[in-house]
């Protein structure tokens, strides 16, 4: 898939793509999740990890979904520094949507800072609505988080 003259492939993380992934969360996030949260993640098939390949092999990002039955979370979602904005993002939520919906999944909740605007126009490009508030959700800094919802 070509993401504004960025190619990439999203594909299934495995265990060798965990330290990429943790190095692009460490750069994305005030609160990172520890590496062995991903590892954990990944070997043990408890969520759905994609990468975004580049042309060069290198992981430039990745999405986390979990689901149970009908319903499903996106849990993150991050895209390496030099490359957002350029569509890499959209192509691995898209693939979320499709493989989630493959799944039989009906719903996708997802939790979004206010201030993160760039999220929240990809988000609403995909049809995902607004549903609640979680007051305080995020720290360093405080923030409430929108709780967005897509219908598959």
């Amino acid at each position: 898939m070509s993401s504004g003259g960025v190619r990439v492939l999203i594909r299934r993380a495995t265990l060798a793509d965990v330290e990429s992934i943790a190095a692009i969360e460490i750069r994305s996030f005030s609160n990172p999740w520890h590496p062995l949260t991903f590892s954990s993640l990944v070997s043990e098939g408890r969520a759905h990890v994609l990468v975004a390949e580049g042309p060069d092999a290198q992981v430039v990002g990745y999405a986390v979904v979990w689901w149970v039955l009908e319903q499903g979370e996106l849990a993150n979602l991050a895209v390496a520094e030099g490359l957002r904005g350029k569509g890499v993002g959209s192509a691995l939520l898209d693939r979320a949507l499709a493989d989630a919906k493959a799944n039989d999944v009906e719903s996708l909740f997802l939790e979004v800072r206010f201030s993160n605007d760039p999220a929240i126009h990809l988000y609403r490009s995909r049809g995902f609505t607004q549903v609640a508030v979680r007051r305080d959700y995020y720290r360093s800094p405080r923030e409430d988080a929108r709780v967005l919802l897509k219908e598959l």
